[in-house]
This record gives C-alpha cells, sequence and structure tokens, in this order.
C-alpha cells in the first residue's frame, strides 16, 4: 500500500483495521473461521447454511489448492467502521434479540440474551461484512436502516463506501446482483447515487418484491419460475457485457448467490451446478477483458452442495487463469489501484467466502 494510497489519516476519516497490507504469498481470498454461525444447533432452524464457508475452504484444502497460509484472514467490522453506513439508532437496535431474530428468520433467538446473541451471531455476521470491505458476505437486503432476510449488515454498501472514500481513483462501482432474490438493501441505499449502476438479475415472483427499491436498478433482468441453464446463462452474458460497456466502472461488486440452484427451496430457478460454475466464468471473463478489479461474495444458497459448487467454481476460475497470479499476467494493467496489494490490484479478483 502506497502512502498515496493511505488516508486513513485524512481528515474526516475514522481509523480503521480493515485495511491493510496483504502478504504477496496470499491468494485474492478472504476467510475466517469465525464466518460460520454454530450455535445449539440454532443455526439450523433457517434454510441457509450457515457453516458453508468452513465447507468451502475444506474442498479447496482437500483440492491442495490452498493452504491456510495463503488466505487473508478476516477481520471484524467494528462499530466505527458500520458507521459509515448504519445509523446508531438501527446499531442499537440489534442489541434487542427479537429485532436480530425478525432480521435472521430464526424465532428462537428473541428467547437468549443478547450478549449470547451478539456473540455467536452477530459477531460472525460483522466478521463476513469486515472481510467483504477488505478485499463471508452479500447481504444483499439490509440497507442502511434496515435489515432483513438473513442480512444484518450492509456488506455491499459498506465495501463501495469505504473504496470511494478511502481509495484514490474508485469513483464509479457496478453491482452486478445474481443471486435469485432482488438485492433491495444495496439498491435503496444507492438509490440517488449516480456513482452506482446495478444490474438485478432475480426470480420476479419472490421475497422480497420491494417495488421502490427497484428504481435503483440500471439493468433489471426479471426471471420466472423455473429458468433453465440456457436461458439464463444467455441473459447473464448479455445483459453484463451490455452493463459494463455502458458505464465502465472502476470496480465490480459480484453478488454470486447460489440459490438460482436447481432444487433450493427458496430461489424457485433451475440452474445446474455447471450452470453456476459458467455464470461465474462468464462474470469473471468480462472483468479480466477490460481490466476492472472484481470482488465476489458468496450471499444466498440453501442447500448443503451448494459449498461443493462453490468450491468447483473456485477451482474452474483459476483454471481458467482469471483467478491468482496466473489472471494479473493474462490481464492488461490494473484500472486502477486499490488498497489491498495484489488481492485486488490485479485486472481480476477473487474475494470473500
Amino acid at each position: 500500500m502506497s502512502k498515496k494510497e493511505d488516508l486513513r489519516g485524512k481528515k474526516g476519516f475514522h481509523q480503521t483495521e480493515l485495511y491493510a497490507e496483504v502478504p504477496s504469498t496470499c491468494l485474492p481470498i478472504v476467510y475466517s473461521p469465525e464466518y460460520n454461525i454454530t450455535f445449539m444447533g440454532l443455526e439450523k432452524l433457517h434454510p441457509f447454511d450457515a457453516g458453508k464457508w468452513g465447507k468451502v475452504i475444506r474442498f479447496l484444502k482437500e483440492e491442495q489448492f490452498i493452504t491456510d497460509e495463503v488466505i487473508v484472514l478476516a477481520r471484524e467490522a467494528s462499530e466505527a467502521d458500520l458507521l459509515v453506513v448504519h445509523t446508531t439508532r438501527y446499531l442499537n437496535r440489534l442489541k434487542w434479540s427479537l429485532v436480530v431474530a425478525t432480521i435472521t428468520e430464526i424465532p428462537p433467538l428473541l428467547f437468549l440474551p443478547n450478549f449470547l446473541v451478539q456473540r455467536k451471531v452477530l459477531k460472525p455476521l460483522r466478521t463476513q461484512t469486515g472481510g467483504t470491505i477488505m478485499v463471508g458476505g452479500g447481504f444483499h437486503h439490509c440497507s442502511s436502516d434496515k435489515g432483513g432476510g438473513f442480512c444484518a449488515y450492509a456488506d455491499i454498501t459498506l465495501a463501495i463506501k469505504f473504496l470511494f472514500e478511502r481509495v484514490e481513483g474508485v469513483a464509479r462501482a457496478t453491482i452486478i446482483d445474481l443471486d435469485a432474490h432482488q438485492g433491495n438493501g444495496h439498491e435503496r441505499d444507492f438509490l440517488e447515487d449516480r456513482r452506482v449502476y446495478i444490474m438485478d438479475v432475480y426470480n420476479r415472483h419472490i421475497y422480497p418484491g420491494d417495488g421502490y427499491a427497484k428504481r435503483a436498478i440500471k439493468r433489471k433482468v426479471e426471471l420466472d419460475w423455473g429458468t433453465e441453464d440456457m436461458e439464463y446463462l444467455q441473459k447473464v452474458e448479455l445483459h453484463s457485457e451490455g452493463a459494463l460497456n455502458e458505464v465502465r466502472p472502476d470496480i465490480i461488486i459480484y453478488n454470486a448467490g447460489t440459490d438460482v440452484l436447481d432444487g433450493d427451496p427458496l430461489g424457485g430457478l433451475a440452474i445446474s451446478p455447471q450452470g453456476i460454475v459458467k455464470r461465474d466464468e462468464i462474470i469473471f471473463r468480462a472483468a479480466q477483458r477490460r481490466g476492472i478489479p472484481i470482488l465476489m461474495v458468496t450471499s444466498g444458497g440453501y442447500q448443503k452442495k451448494t459449498a461443493r459448487i462453490i468450491a468447483d467454481s473456485i477451482l474452474n476460475l483459476h483454471r481458467q487463469r482469471l483467478i491468482g497470479e496466473e489472471a494479473v499476467e493474462g490481464a492488461g494493467p490494473s484500472h486502477v489501484p486499490l488498497m489491498m496489494s495484489k488481492s485486488v490490484s490485479s485486472g481480476a479478483t477473487f474475494s470473500a467466502i
């Protein structure tokens, strides 16, 4: 990190531990064992696999792709970090177990003391949020003053705000949201912000159906029940190319939800595992061709097999020379110098599992 890029001491900026030097030996993968939510089996009451990140890491280790030494360790977002986007009123509301139970859709949490809820539920979510800012994440239903859909912190909004405020040369961002659900949280946050271009591809018939937030979407692709690979991949490629040709961003935030998978109890689409792997490749190729850094968060996915699919996609991105040192060599010079050493200085980057 150069002195020019390090703006932590600039007047008006709070001190943060989330931007730091990354050893050159690390891969552009951000993770912490703290991501995984396990407490008295309560995490099993929600269809979301709250331990999928650890499973992804285990699969990647089994394939001898990574070791602990090459992972960028995520850090927990502090209250000062969260206040970059969230209101004090909203953060104070999270001190009530009832509010957290409502946001995470796990009703029994309302009977637990809040100190346990903070430690066992919100701390993992704050660490995932920190992981997203550092370069897991993908809490696209949470806005600055309202959480929902298992999303307590607005990590996508926070990541973009940090980049705009702290990294010289980052003035425009494109969000490509391919989770099966509409990303109403970041849409509400950036409704009036012309620096952020939002493309959202989602099942039109499911949660959240937020008509107000849809006004922020610049490229809206609404899908029907049971959409399959051929139609889906054609639309993803057509519209991602169109979005990036329409406005050239300095950073792409890619919300790579796996709840599009066939059989997902909440997504309602019918995309195969191979289709998801191909989808991710399409987005990374589009970024690499243009030399645009990309931050990928894994977002929703409500089947146990999604962890294996995420791992397979990462391995495919590596084989295709779209992540890692090979991606840096294969791409042109990065369009913008970012803060996390090689983790975000390459033309295409994988992040926050």
